[in-house]
């Protein structure tokens, strides 16, 4: 018998292994899409941007903030569900390919690694977003 946790791992890349997940996927050719977001109480909003982001490129890599990164830029009394259940929760997604997460309090050091094809944010965010001109100076 198969175990959630075991499954859920399956789609999990280390931060400190994402350059090489993401050598691996340019050498297949394959276009990558990035997201990111705390997603602490995940809804119907987000399941609605994270299957339009699978719909952009042929890899999608969702990436979580730590809980440390959300108290940082919410409050102390956040994330209400941990790292490990987010990780397991978006990882159940069929539409993610792959899931990661970082410590700071945006996603521009992880955007720089991954240098993505398209990133996806949600319209409130604008095109002028903090992860704008990252995404932009890589092509």
């Amino acid at each position: 018998m198969r175990l959630w946790s075991e499954e859920c791992r399956k789609k999990y890349v280390e931060p400190v292994e994402l350059s090489k997940k993401v050598e691996e996927i340019r050498k297949t050719k394959k276009t990558i899409a990035t997201l990111n977001g705390s997603f602490d109480l995940m809804h119907a909003g987000h399941l609605q941007i994270i299957f339009e982001a699978s719909q952009v490129a042929d890899i999608l890599i969702v990436a979580l903030n730590s809980d440390r990164s959300i108290q940082q830029y919410k409050n102390r009394l956040r994330p209400i569900i941990p790292l490990e259940y987010r990780l397991q929760m978006m990882s159940a997604l069929v539409f993610v390919d792959y899931v990661t997460w970082f410590e700071e309090t945006d996603p521009i050091a992880l955007l720089n690694i991954i240098k993505p094809d398209v990133h996806v944010n949600g319209s409130e965010y604008g095109e002028n977003c903090i992860e704008a001109n990252t995404v932009k100076s890589h092509g």
